[in-house]
């Protein structure tokens, strides 16, 4: 069998033995197995089961999972793994030790161990906090470094002064900012323009306000944006705080130096009312023009729309720098409410996704108070 016709086999399953011939080897029936057992369980139009099945118990599933990361990569373990949960209706034995230590943990799983989190069992809550934990500190090692150095670059640029005092003033960037003015004849710089950074004690310091959706689809959004939120907490020069938001509104700004327990402040799933997050989230404000307020939602409101609009424009006018984060995850393309997308857009809020990897660059320039749009524009063109 070739090497093709071998994955059209493993994809196709069994019934395409006739047609591409059967496997060869232990190792491909142990794989074509492990997909049957997810995806050859659905009724055939015949009503007879094909072969295959998890059923209901814990260790039949637990050694799947174990013969999952065995014979595929991670990023596919991590594929089957949510396939399993949501086509078996598997949410249930996720709070079973032995399974939890049996899986490959990812961002989906954490999403999904954090919406059981009102009812797992205390023999399941240390395995799934050792869970989330491992997520989170792979997000972290991903992200932290570059957040800081993008965001302290922002911070660093706001700082400049126009007019330093002599031992303030940045020669190299002096020197390059005014290269036009060379005089060759004396060999020097004129410099019409000096460019220095303000004093350490005179430096400025943002505030950071997070107001994060925590409906169900929203899962990846959330753990992201904890992660992100500690790290922005970790920073002397910022003042950041974080809220997650349903129907009611919950501060976990105290929870910060530890982002697993952010997450489990969270309660995944239920309705939403940005409109009272928002109102909360002023309340927060309390220096608009040094303030960044970012929001992270698929924008489907359940409360007052209008006065939701109101709110965003009232803080857009006090010169809070606003961003609206559609979603902030890998996943794609995500579901939204558009008219409040438009809505928010011709109030001069553009609303868009954007991922992990590329969320410490937009930081950067919201806190430099640069062009929002233009950047999502050139990010969205960028591959």
């Amino acid at each position: 069998m070739s090497a093709q016709a071998r994955r059209w086999r493993l994809v196709l399953g069994a019934p395409a033995e006739g047609g591409l011939g059967g496997l060869s080897g232990m190792e491909d029936v142990a794989m074509d197995r492990a997909l049957a057992a997810l995806y050859n369980a659905d009724e055939q139009s015949s009503g007879e089961k094909r072969a295959g099945g998890l059923g209901g118990s814990a260790p039949k599933v637990a050694r799947w999972l174990g013969d999952i990361r065995t014979y595929f990569p991670s990023t596919v373990v991590e594929v089957m793994q949510r396939d399993a949960v949501e086509r078996l209706d598997l949410t249930e034995l996720l709070l079973e030790p032995e399974l939890l230590e049996a899986v490959e943990p990812d961002v989906h799983l954490v999403g999904t161990l954090l919406s059981l989190n009102r009812v797992m069992p205390e023999t399941t809550r240390a395995t799934a906090r050792s869970v989330v934990e491992k997520v989170v500190r792979e997000i972290e090692r991903r992200i932290a470094a570059r957040t800081i150095t993008a965001v302290s670059g922002a911070l660093d640029r706001a700082a400049r002064v126009a007019r330093p005092r002599l031992r303030d003033i940045d020669w190299d960037r002096t020197i390059r900012r005014n290269l036009a003015h060379y005089l060759p004849e004396h060999r020097t710089v004129v410099p019409q323009r000096l460019v220095g950074y303000g004093r350490r004690a005179q430096a400025v310091r943002r505030d950071v306000v997070l107001a994060i959706d925590q409906s169900g689809s929203m899962a990846a959004s959330v753990v992201y944006a904890a992660v992100f939120g500690a790290v922005l907490a970790s920073m002397r020069a910022l003042k950041t705080s974080l809220v997650v938001f349903d129907t009611a509104v919950v501060d976990l700004t105290e929870d910060l130096s530890d982002p697993v327990d952010v997450l489990f402040g969270t309660q995944l799933g239920g309705g939403t009312d940005i409109n009272r997050a928002i109102a909360y989230c002023q309340q927060l404000i309390t220096r608009p023009a040094d303030t960044l307020f970012v929001l992270i939602s698929d924008l489907y409101e359940g409360g007052i729309r209008a006065e939701m609009l109101r709110r965003v424009a009232t803080m857009r006018e006090a010169g809070v720098q606003v961003l609206v984060l559609l979603a902030l995850s890998d996943d794609g393309a995500p579901s939204y409410d558009h008219d409040n997308a438009a809505a928010l857009s011709a109030l001069g809020v553009p609303a868009f996704a954007c991922t992990p990897d590329r969320f410490p660059e937009l930081l950067a320039v919201a806190l430099d108070r640069g062009d929002i749009q233009t950047w999502a524009n050139a990010a969205a063109s960028r591959p």
